[in-house]
């Protein structure tokens, strides 16, 4: 607590330098040290990430600030250690790249360390997978040091391409060494990404705890759901209801509404029908301030997860009962699918597919009660049946050739119909999904 009051009155100092220069103290923004600065934009960024929103513009402008401070500073600014590592820092924590490409190349004392420099300057162009191996040592070295949250953090984003599992620890020590920072926010956010991706459900069941304890209000909270909804709707095999209402519990009302909606559209899609309507009835169940519009929406995911299920005719209800107009354009484009999943299933078959003449010369077929009183009510063996009573297909009868190419132009006729429907569905969908 005694660190974050002293940040803060740090941060308060620097606004009132760079704002009101003329009411500033004699430690204004010309004066304050480049390592006091890189202090205030942590704590501004930590804000961020607490909820702060106002902290937002405040984090623009001192990344601004500090790029000008660091391209004007002295060479022997930097023979003191605290403020390299501002300036290492900065550039890890969404400053300009062409900033520490200037530093190094006016740094004839060895202030920086090149290795250091080195692989952030792959990292930073993309290219940090070609040194890998490199920062991963580097990261373990300057652990316990200002600068080693941040280094283990882009560690663990370089092996994160290589290798899930491997990554984790190296966030793990990120979090370890930074507790409540923005640093932890992204190293929680991105363990549980990785877990989602690699069915690691144990592992991140425990980050999505440790996020909705700390960071939510984070502006970024948005994508910890998303993510989240993944791990259980991709896994829900492997995860308890408990598991999730306990998780959840942490939000309030209507954030927990929100992600049981958004976890009933995904589950709706996947076409996991239990967990959509279970998602849908716990979305239904919360509280909204004496409105509708939420209930009618969980209706609506569950009546769309129920037209793979025997409650078909109640799904199509429910579906119909929300008005496109007041879908957004991608639950317009899943309710027109539903509607045209539904209205496949509930189409009366040809009656030309019905008879075992649509499907001439298929080996091995017994005759069924249905064949056997097609073939009464005919007065005889119905076309592609005869012979076949015992299973002995080898010795059937060839069916008459007019009667095999009427029913077989039937079935292709269905066949292209049902795939241009098919073809139209899937369009939707994939429309929807983006």
């Amino acid at each position: 607590m005694a660190r974050k009051q002293h940040r803060h009155r740090l941060a308060l100092t620097l606004t009132l330098g760079m704002l009101m220069p003329g009411v500033a103290s004699a430690e204004g923004q010309d004066g304050l040290p480049l390592y006091k600065m890189l202090r205030s934009l942590e704590f501004v960024q930590d804000s961020v990430v607490a909820g702060d929103n106002s902290a937002a513009e405040m984090q623009r402008y001192l990344l601004g600030t500090i790029d000008e401070r660091l391209r004007s500073a002295d060479k022997s600014v930097f023979e003191d250690s605290r403020n390299v590592d501002a300036a290492l820092i900065y550039a890890m924590s969404g400053g300009n790249p062409e900033t520490l490409e200037y530093l190094m190349s006016r740094d004839v004392n060895g202030n920086f360390d090149n290795r250091v420099a080195d692989v952030l300057r792959k990292y930073l162009n993309g290219k940090g997978l070609l040194v890998v191996n490199t920062l991963v040592d580097i990261s373990r070295e300057y652990r316990g040091k200002p600068i080693g949250p941040y280094l283990s953090l882009v560690a663990g984003n370089v092996m994160s391409g290589k290798n899930a599992k491997a990554a984790l620890p190296l966030y793990d020590w990120a979090r370890l060494m930074a507790p409540g920072t923005i640093v932890e926010e992204s190293a929680l956010r991105r363990s549980l990404a990785l877990c989602a991706d690699a069915g690691m459900v144990p592992q991140g069941l425990d980050y999505a705890r440790r996020y909705t304890r700390r960071f939510l209000h984070s502006p970024y909270a948005s994508q910890f759901a998303d993510l989240f909804v993944q791990l259980v709707v991709d896994h829900d095999s492997d995860i308890k209801q408990q598991d999730i209402v306990d998780i959840l519990s942490f939000m309030d009302p209507p954030r927990q509404r929100e992600i049981y909606l958004r976890m009933a559209r995904r589950a709706a899609i996947a076409g996991k029908a239990d967990l959509a309507a279970l998602a849908a009835n716990r979305a239904q169940a919360i509280s909204n301030d004496g409105g509708d519009a939420f209930g009618a929406l969980a209706n609506f995911y569950g009546g769309v997860a129920g037209i793979s299920t025997p409650e078909l005719k109640a799904a199509i209800d429910d579906v119909n009962q929300m008005p496109a107009g007041e879908l957004n354009a991608r639950d317009r484009a899943l309710r027109d699918a539903a509607k045209a999943v539904a209205a496949e299933i509930l189409r009366t078959p040809d009656a030309a597919s019905l008879g075992q003449g649509s499907f001439p010369n298929l080996p091995n077929q017994q005759k069924t009660e249905h064949d056997a009183a097609v073939t009464n009510q005919a007065g005889g063996q119905s076309p592609g049946t005869a012979g076949v009573e015992q299973g002995a297909s080898a010795n059937a009868a060839p069916a008459p050739e007019g009667g095999r190419q009427e029913a077989g132009s039937s079935f292709n006729a269905f066949v292209t119909t049902s795939r241009s429907k098919l073809d139209a569905i899937d369009g939707l969908l994939k429309q929807e999904s983006h």
